[in-house]
């Protein structure tokens, strides 16, 4: 039976251009997509852009444009950052493409149709960042949490889809599905929405207001409201509804898409899709979001990255492989050119690109290019064993969605070839099949590992195979050890895979903290600490340490990620729900990958054991502690 995979990412919204954010999630997709097609599955892989709205439409004036030419700019700008990033995309879908309009008009007609949608009057405070109404319980200091502007009062006439309607039938399958939202601090946090009504979602603005956007079949004094046409992009490129790519791809479905929107892709989309009677996706795949020296991503800040801006200066396999090196993927991570060229010096350099210089320098110099097959002997034997064990593991950290941790197997790997060679020492081997067994076992262990790589750096293992004489390869040549076959050669030259950069301190790196003995602390120094109540959204042990658990905060509002040693203490289920203190502005630390934005208090008993402090009563998340 045919295997099959089908992986999106967001369509972009195209009132900004790409940035690191965009990046990240691409890169992601592109790894399952690069993965899944050497493994044997028929792949498609969707991106594409989200081009109707009042948003839009305001940029597009501003630029002194007309909308359409004004995404048609944009939407080019999305494709040429993703071939900068040798991003493999087998669609690209726009909004505004005759074909997506079809679908959209179509799918909205049949809801219709079955009375899910229905015309009601609406007042409440609106976002136009947002493109809805926002409740009074969403809002920070009276603002929008995320443009941090103050809501406009309207009271308009709009379409509404009964999505209340679907509310039980969507817990209930999340229930019975866990995979469904990945990783689980999402899929309770979705949980959690769904425990309480959900109210129906204002699907239609009126022409008269936001002109820009698709009609509505059945009141042409309407359009879709950005969501509702957005979301559909998924089934509209595999042509919905009897498209043979909709029936092929549609049943493996998995999205990848940032946190921030989270709550369209867990309750708006599985909803409309119910409506319309149509199969749910397979997996919603949530990541993280990015941050510049434990700070979010800002130009008030001036701590925005351009991940295009490194990949002409370090190339695009190395931009890459950090991104899906350094953040475990679901969890907030502190990135910066400090610490990709760490991690370019450290793996690639230094690991991998030295390797295969030393190996093809004895190959070349000992036996003139040309390999000897030789059986392993004892001292190859783990070796051996390390290789065909190492499939099995990378795909199954990769269906985990422990991309990093996929990757850092195979460079575990590597490791342990240079190992080898310098406990075997060649150049020291008189016995000719000593010498050649060596050369071989050491050839024979980088083809293996640029097979497992290239999801991350397609282009730098193509160039490492061609350096070994090799062509492309799948998964399945990999899985067992010997492929190389006697008498193979090496070419006679060869570029450096990776030329070392130099380490140097770069614009917004933080100097590393110095360590002082605590002085006594006066009444003013103390009252400079910032301790908050906070409850606990989510709770998991962290994906790189035993001891250590990973929570999400509600600080108010604000939503944090800290890390704290409490694994043999507290199970992570029984914290969730939990009011604990934070200290809140503790300077943001990575922990064994993981950056924690504070510190929770607690304390410790006379054989070690932990104490969370909470509260006696259930005050507000966010109220002061002193």
């Amino acid at each position: 039976m045919k295997k099959t995979f089908y992986v999106t990412t967001p369509i972009y919204y195209v009132n900004a251009r790409p940035h690191i954010g965009h990046a990240y999630t691409t890169i992601n997709a592109d790894f399952l997509a690069r993965w899944h097609r050497l493994d044997g599955y028929d792949t498609f892989f969707l991106t594409g852009t989200d081009e109707h709205g009042e948003k839009i439409a305001q940029a597009a004036e501003r630029a002194g444009k007309p909308p359409q030419q004004f995404v048609d700019e944009v939407a080019e700008e999305f494709k040429k950052a993703w071939e900068v990033l040798h991003i493999s995309y087998d669609d690209f879908i726009r909004t505004t493409e005759p074909r997506h309009k079809r679908v959209v008009q179509r799918y909205l007609q049949e809801i219709y149709d079955r009375g899910d949608i229905y015309y009601g009057e609406y007042e409440g405070l609106y976002c136009v960042g947002c493109e809805r109404f926002l409740t009074e319980k969403e809002l920070v200091d009276g603002k929008c949490p995320d443009h941090g502007v103050e809501p406009e009062p309207r009271r308009e006439g709009n379409y509404f889809f009964k999505m209340e309607k679907y509310r039980t039938w969507l817990r209930d399958h999340i229930q019975k599905h866990p995979g469904f939202v990945r990783p689980e601090r999402y899929r309770n946090e979705v949980l959690s929405i769904l425990s309480e009504p959900i109210g129906d979602l204002s699907i239609s603005r009126p022409k008269s207001r936001v002109s820009w956007g698709i009609e509505l079949p059945w009141d042409p004094d309407h359009v879709t409201y950005v969501w509702f046409d957005a979301l559909l992009n998924y089934i509209s490129a595999l042509g919905y509804p009897d498209g043979e790519r909709f029936k092929t791809y549609w049943p493996a479905a998995q999205h990848m898409i940032g946190k921030d929107i989270l709550k369209t892709h867990a309750v708006f989309w599985p909803t409309m899709l119910k409506a319309g009677d149509v199969e749910v996706y397979k997996h919603l795949n949530v990541g993280g979001h990015l941050l510049a020296d434990g700070r979010k991503m800002s130009k008030s800040l001036g701590n925005v990255i351009d991940p295009f801006e490194w990949a002409r200066k370090y190339g695009p396999d190395a931009v890459r492989y950090y991104l899906l090196k350094e953040t475990p993927y679901g969890l907030d991570g502190v990135v910066s050119e400090a610490g990709l060229v760490e991690r370019y010096n450290a793996d690639l350099a230094n690991d991998l690109g030295n390797l295969l210089q030393r190996v093809r320098t004895m190959v070349l110099k000992y036996r003139e290019g040309r390999l000897r097959q030789q059986p392993p002997g004892p001292a190859e034997r783990e070796l051996v064993e390390s290789a065909e064990a190492l499939v099995p593991r990378v795909r199954e950290r990769i269906g985990e969605l422990r991309f990093n941790q996929a990757l850092e197997e195979v460079l575990q790997f590597v490791r342990g070839l240079n190992r080898y060679i310098n406990e075997r020492a060649p150049w020291k081997i008189r016995d000719p099949e000593d010498l050649d067994r060596v050369l071989y076992t050491a050839v024979e262990g980088m083809r293996v590992a640029s097979v497992l790589l290239e999801p991350a750096m397609p282009v730098k293992m193509a160039e490492l195979r061609t350096a070994l004489g090799l062509g492309p390869l799948r998964v399945a040549d990999v899985e067992r050890w010997g492929g190389l076959p006697d008498g193979h050669r090496l070419p006679a030259e060869a570029p450096i895979l990776f030329p070392k950069v130099e380490q140097r301190r770069t614009t917004g790196d933080a100097p590393e903290p110095e360590k002082k003995e605590a002085p006594p602390v006066a009444y003013d120094d103390f009252a400079k600490l910032d301790l908050r109540v906070a409850r606990v959204v989510a709770a998991e042990k962290h994906p790189n340490a035993d001891r250590l658990l990973v929570l999400r905060l509600d600080v108010g509002g604000e939503e944090r990620t800290v890390v704290g040693g409490l694994a043999e203490h507290y199970r992570p289920e029984e914290l969730v729900g939990r009011r604990v203190v934070l200290l809140a502005n503790l300077k943001p630390r990575k922990l064994r990958g993981v950056v924690s934005h504070g510190m929770l208090l607690a304390a410790e008993g006379a054989e070690g054991e932990l104490a969370l402090l909470m509260p006696d009563k259930d005050v507000e998340p966010g109220s002061s502690v002193g």
